[in-house]
């Protein structure tokens, strides 16, 4: 069944507008803002400056409700697509507890909230970029490359890249090479990440009519891809360090992990098809996961404890 074939009108939400606190909060992707949360954490202390604990905050805060209100501008838009996914279908809108105009309108409010606030309260530089986040992943992302492109994920990724920029330049009201060196860690590991979850969830996204690369181009082309940007990772790992960003125990630290990562990527090329593939991909997902938080901790950790970096 394709989604051409599902019926997805005004009656699918006759039950809607009875949504509660805990719906709301689902439109927001709180798994996916975890992650924006403490990459943009990372971002604010690691740049060099020094920003008022209380606009630090703000700061923060303002790029989780920016996350927020891309996410249920998302799920606003694809709410047919998400009725035929099974990781999908018991979302909010699906599920009839939210209307679409309900998540439209409550994704508008927070996207327009967040950025004045961190407009008015920290600088508009950083508000500006945190629009442009939004602008990316609802319209450039969402809209307009997710259903017509296999790329959706490599250019979609940068949406998922920017909350560190944003953080940074609430402190030094600009973007240098720190900040894009933060941007591009999280920007390769995009690809092999979300592909790793597009193998063992191929029937859903083929289901969906949504062209990730293992529905396109093959299962083969999306394991050799996975390697080539795993690989990539290699040296864009040593950025922060390079950047004056990092030190010895981010090079130390970052370079094991992201070994291990190549190994898994290596593990997911070499399987063969069925359950040792779909094996494969598991672990790297999950592996990759805790490779980003890892790696984002270790610059955490040595800015909390002063140590100084090594360019």
């Amino acid at each position: 069944m394709t989604i051409e074939h599902v019926e997805f009108s005004e009656s699918s939400f006759a039950q809607g507008g009875q949504g509660t606190a805990a719906d709301y909060f689902a439109l927001l992707k709180p798994r996916v803002m975890s992650l924006v949360i403490f990459t943009a954490i990372v971002g604010l202390v690691a740049a060099p400056g020094h920003i008022h604990p209380w606009l630090g905050f703000i700061t923060i805060l303002c790029i989780a409700i920016g996350a927020g209100a891309a996410g249920a501008l998302n799920m606003w838009y694809e709410a047919d697509i998400d009725s035929v996914m099974k990781r999908t279908a018991k979302r909010p809108i699906p599920r009839g507890a939210i209307q679409p105009g309900e998540a439209l309108g409550f994704g508008m409010t927070l996207a327009a909230g967040s950025v004045l606030m961190l407009g008015l309260l920290v600088n508009w530089q950083s508000a500006a970029l945190l629009a442009f986040t939004i602008f990316f992943y609802v319209v450039i992302y969402t809209i307009g490359l997710k259903r017509y492109t296999p790329q959706n994920i490599v250019i979609g990724g940068a949406a998922g890249a920017f909350p560190p920029i944003v953080a940074w330049a609430a402190v030094t009201h600009t973007v240098d090479l720190g900040s894009i060196a933060l941007f591009l860690l999280i920007f390769m590991w995009t690809p092999p990440h979300f592909w790793a979850l597009a193998l063992f969830r191929e029937g859903d996204y083929e289901k969906a009519n949504i062209p990730m690369l293992p529905n396109v181009q093959g299962r083969a082309e999306t394991r050799k891809q996975i390697l080539i940007y795993t690989i990539l990772t290699l040296p864009t790992v040593a950025l922060p360090v390079l950047t004056g960003t990092a030190g010895l125990l981010y090079a130390v630290g970052a370079g094991f992990l992201t070994l291990v990562f190549l190994k898994d990527a290596v593990d997911v090329y070499r399987a063969p098809e069925g359950a040792a593939s779909d094996r494969a991909c598991k672990h790297l997902f999950g592996f990759s996961i805790y490779w980003l938080f890892a790696v984002f901790s270790l610059i955490l950790v040595e800015r909390l404890l002063n140590l100084p970096v090594l360019m």
